[in-house]
């Protein structure tokens, strides 16, 4: 049985409400407290935060988004699933630190969604035997270090990989484009019944969603976000597998692509990657551990003691910001801002922007934390 909490039903009527998306459903809920609160806060306040204007404001005050909310939670029991707000424990920890990330996910499955590796294994619908060989050949090689292997259940290179996953025991989610009722395409039916035990069937778009071309690549987002490292086996010029990648390289994580035959339209992809030094050569899974510095338990080997994460990626102020926080756990705003040097009109922009991201968290007496 899932939660049906005041506060679960909130979350779900927000992802209804016309004319609203994530990035603006975290801002809410930063300046409100949380869901129920957004709902309960008058319109006149409502007006006063920043990029929310009289048509948003409006629409929360429908109440009708409540009763779609609540058919919706009983759907999910029916079926299930389980229905991950961003600031649930469950929700993926890699997925949620990214700007973009969808703020609800509808999750049917048993795997643990923050397994200790993740990998996404994408590709071409057109693949060889030589692709499906060599994607079975990779999870046969990674079973030994229990990771979560991500793909979108698609034709040629993901069924293949959820396959394999299925015959040698890994589990395996499909990111889908659709609701998570709705297999598609429907001849992976069976294949995605056996995922549910060893794995999940995962999507931001509510039951009863048919796919639509415009979702596929927002679903490729999700694949590459929950993922530490992307392998591309075979693909075209173009196509969902160079989104995937794409995103991968936006996300500041690791791509590989598996090189593939001079001249044929299945290699052209990878090796197109691979020249344009956005992915890395992909010649066996040592490639991998190594570039993960992986060992063969369920965990990441482990860091130098008291190494602060790699921060790299955020701007300098956003950097130090970080690392303090990462030092200290939690800080008052006035620490926070005399340690770092930053002045507390621009810190507090800083840290509602770092909120968005899933990275820090404000707590009661102006105190932050790291999340």
């Amino acid at each position: 049985m899932i939660s049906t909490s005041q506060e679960k039903l909130y979350q779900v009527a927000l992802t209804l409400v016309p004319k609203i998306g994530d990035v603006k459903i975290r801002q809410l809920i930063s300046y409100c407290g949380s869901a129920e609160q957004v709902f309960k806060t008058p319109v006149v306040k409502l007006l006063k935060i920043p990029n929310i204007g009289e048509t948003i404001a409006g629409n929360l005050a429908d109440k009708s988004v409540l009763k779609k909310a609540w058919d919706i939670i009983q759907q999910a029991d029916a079926l299930g699933a389980e229905l991950l707000f961003y600031t649930d424990a469950n929700y993926p920890n890699r997925l949620k630190q990214l700007y973009d990330a969808p703020v609800l996910l509808y999750y049917r499955g048993k795997a643990n969604l923050n397994a200790a590796k993740t990998v996404a294994l994408v590709g071409t619908r057109q693949a060889t035997d030589y692709g499906r060989q060599v994607t079975e050949e990779i999870i046969a090689d990674l079973k030994g270090y229990n990771p979560l292997i991500i793909s979108g259940l698609a034709y040629g290179i993901d069924i293949a990989a959820h396959k394999a996953c299925l015959k040698h025991n890994v589990p395996t989610i499909g990111v889908m484009a659709s609701g998570t009722d709705l297999i598609y395409p429907y001849q992976h039916k069976n294949v995605s019944e056996q995922m549910l035990e060893q794995g999940g069937l995962l999507s931001e778009y509510p039951f009863g969603t048919e796919p639509d071309q415009r979702y596929f690549p927002q679903r490729n987002r999700i694949i590459a976000g929950m993922a530490d490292v992307t392998i591309v086996v075979e693909a075209a010029s173009k196509g969902g597998a160079l989104i995937t990648a794409e995103y991968a390289n936006n996300y500041h994580r690791d791509v590989f692509a598996v090189p593939g035959q001079v001249g044929k339209s299945f290699s052209e992809g990878c090796n197109k990657l691979i020249k344009a030094h956005k992915a890395e050569i992909f010649t066996s899974v040592n490639d991998i551990v190594e570039a993960l510095n992986w060992d063969m338990s369920g965990k990441q080997a482990p860091s130098p003691k008291n190494q602060v994460p790699d921060f790299s990626s955020f701007t300098e102020d956003e950097s130090a910001v970080l690392s303090l926080l990462y030092k200290h756990k939690e800080m008052h705003i006035d620490d926070l801002s005399w340690q770092s040097q930053v002045h507390i009109a621009r810190l507090s922009s800083l840290l509602l922007n770092l909120e968005f991201q899933g990275m820090v968290k404000s707590m009661p007496g102006k105190k932050y934390g790291i999340v």
